[in-house]
């Protein structure tokens, strides 16, 4: 099993999760975060640490459409390893629902 990052986390990017994971199994996107199902191990430690509530088991159904979402991307974007700043507006985007098409393919910068 594995955690998944999903729909809330969109635009908001918070990055409080990526500071306690203890595998460095997250990956930056442009404006979205994921992690990679092959390097997590299931701690759950990311998921109270959210604030935009978007951190799921991947055996929960609102992980369901995002788990492959999470696998393909952290395929393709870079680690992150440290939090960074969240998005000037992150907190205008919390918590609003219908955010999936505005998710960006573009990798963000990364940390290493």
């Amino acid at each position: 099993m594995a955690y998944v990052v999903t729909e809330n986390c969109i635009k908001c990017k918070y990055q409080d999760c990526v500071e306690v994971c203890p595998v460095d199994c997250f990956y930056e996107g442009e404006n979205f975060l994921v992690i990679n199902p092959d390097e997590c191990i299931d701690c759950g430690v990311c998921e109270p640490e959210c604030p935009a509530e978007a951190i799921f088991p991947d055996s929960d159904d609102k992980a369901a459409d995002w788990a492959q979402l999470n696998r393909d991307y952290s395929s393709q974007w870079p680690n992150i390893t440290r939090k960074g700043e969240a998005p000037a507006d992150a907190d205008d985007w919390k918590n609003k629902s219908g955010k999936t098409e505005l998710l960006s393919p573009n990798p963000g910068k990364g940390t290493a």
